[in-house]
């Protein structure tokens, strides 16, 4: 059996090449958001073309980006969703809150001192962890057959 694992989080860090890793002896597919950060800023008007003023650009890049993200969330069995200390994490809470309105099965990973700012939404996760070898632990986990 072959899993669709969304993974929601910043794209600064290298987090998902070390979970993709760590994963790779499982049947899992990923996906996530465009790790190419100036691309993703620049989708509006590469598409749409010259916008008047950054707000205008940002939007239109918002829209093509957040079509993007929904149709992936939807196709997504799972979503992990990373919460870092070094970012602000605005995009990585929209989408765990999505997916969670979606109904997806989430994971929720996040250090120990990030507590209290996510515990409503740790408490809407199915699980919380605070490493990415506990989410893989978890993966493995739903492949045993013992």
């Amino acid at each position: 059996m072959n899993i669709h694992v969304y993974l929601a989080g910043e794209i600064h860090s290298d987090w998902r090449t070390e979970l993709k890793g760590k994963a790779a002896h499982l049947p899992i597919t990923f996906t996530g958001p465009m790790e190419n950060h100036e691309r993703s800023d620049q989708i509006g008007e590469e598409i749409l073309g010259k916008q008047p003023d950054s707000i205008y650009k940002d939007e239109a890049a918002s829209r093509i980006n957040n079509l993007r993200t929904t149709l992936l969330l939807k196709k997504a069995d799972l979503v992990i969703s990373l919460f870092g200390e070094s970012y602000k994490q605005w995009n990585t809470a929209m989408d765990a809150s999505a997916a969670i309105e979606m109904g997806k099965p989430l994971i929720l990973i996040r250090p120990k001192e990030l507590h209290h700012p996510l515990k409503e939404l740790s408490s809407k996760a199915s699980v919380t962890v605070e490493t990415v070898s506990q989410a893989i632990q978890i993966l493995s986990y739903i492949y045993d057959k013992e």
